[in-house]
């Protein structure tokens, strides 16, 4: 009977997801459910070789000489006049690097969140959950970057968000966010206090996207029993034509710490994109990240503080509407020997991507 029961479920439900509409009791209109689906596949050679196969210091594209998946996810989303919600699992070596110390199912969630629009005539929601982050010019998505594989801008802020969202526009070109969040790149929370986010968003043209965001909270731990307070702004753009595309982002940290003085890190990335027909352009990087009292980045070898250089060229080939192939090769250049080779410390480091991702 069991076996029947799953034939017949198979069976009718195609038919039954492609009709289905959802009545929410705060609106007289209908609501409206929809699957969106994610792979994004990767190959890595690291030239310094990771015995353990871990590229150090990220956890995008993290594994070296391996054919895997960096990020796959489906997302049911539920949308009407005056709710809206998201369910993302997700999986793949990004999820294991970058949620390792959630506990449990906690580890699979990319993003979960419900909202609700507080006024019928003004388009102002609140959201509670899990979000994708707002900081940096980058996310998890590589999809939607200039670049296949990740500036260390997003891979030292948080990917994502747990907590409270509110969104308010000022006008047609201004938006503003705030956040009141368990912390920085927590879903369980760490210690007893809460912290702060904004964003300000600036669309001056269809082309451009001007962001400002800011975070402020204590971020003592089991891990950094000596951190207090941590003060956090970055500034990004976005301009995307058909032609030419260009981001870049500069960001600034600083880290109160008990008994000793406080500590900052800071970066700063470019990325550039050429359109040579509609189906093939060709992107490149140059970036700079600077952690001298290592608040955000323990070097794996001796070395005191951590800085590097970054610079890449890759080539991304849009095979179809929603498939997209690239490859790229990038090079990592430090005055500290923060890099190792054959377990030797090093002041350098490279690498060869390639990525298929299609979504749907």
């Amino acid at each position: 009977m069991k076996h029947v029961l799953i034939f017949v479920f198979l069976a009718i439900a195609p038919q039954v997801w492609s009709q289905v509409t959802l009545m929410d009791s705060l609106s007289s209109g209908s609501g409206k459910i929809t699957l969106e689906g994610y792979l994004d596949s990767y190959f890595v050679y690291d030239f310094n070789k990771p015995p353990s196969g871990d590229r150090p210091y990220f956890v995008s594209m993290a594994r070296h000489n391996e054919l895997t998946i960096n990020l796959a996810y489906l997302a049911l989303k539920y949308s009407s006049s005056r709710l809206r919600a998201t369910l993302a699992p997700g999986f793949g070596t990004y999820m294991n690097a970058n949620y390792s110390l959630e506990p449990g199912t906690l580890k699979n969630i990319l993003e979960g969140y419900a909202g609700v629009k507080l006024w019928e005539e003004k388009n102002i929601w609140i959201d509670a959950g899990v979000f994708n982050s707002h900081y940096t010019n980058e996310s998890a998505v590589s999809k939607d970057h200039l670049a296949y594989t990740r500036s260390f801008a997003p891979e030292y802020v948080p990917y994502y968000l747990a907590g409270i969202k509110l969104t308010i526009p000022l006008s047609e070109k201004w938006n503003a966010y705030l956040y009141l969040l368990n912390g920085w790149q927590q879903i369980q929370d760490q210690n007893k206090g809460k912290s702060l986010g904004t964003q300000l968003e600036y669309r001056p043209s269809e082309a451009w996207l001007i962001n400002w965001s800011t975070y402020i909270g204590s971020e003592e731990s089991f891990i950094n029993p000596e951190f207090r307070t941590r003060y956090f702004s970055d500034v990004y753009f976005i301009y995307i034509k058909e032609k030419w595309s260009a981001t870049g982002c500069v960001y600034y940290g600083v880290q109160q710490r008990s008994g000793t003085s406080s500590a900052a890190w800071w970066q700063a990335n470019f990325i550039g994109q050429y359109s040579i027909t509609k189906k093939l352009s060709i992107a490149g990087r140059v970036e700079y990240f600077n952690d001298p009292e290592e608040v955000q980045i323990n070097p794996i070898t001796n070395a005191s503080g951590f800085n590097s250089f970054s610079s890449s060229l890759g080539m991304n080939l849009k095979v179809t509407e929603n498939a997209l192939f690239r490859v790229e090769g990038r090079t990592f250049l430090s005055d500290k020997d923060v890099y190792e080779r054959n377990n030797l410390p090093v002041k350098n480091s490279s690498l060869l991507a390639a990525n298929l991702t299609v979504w749907f």
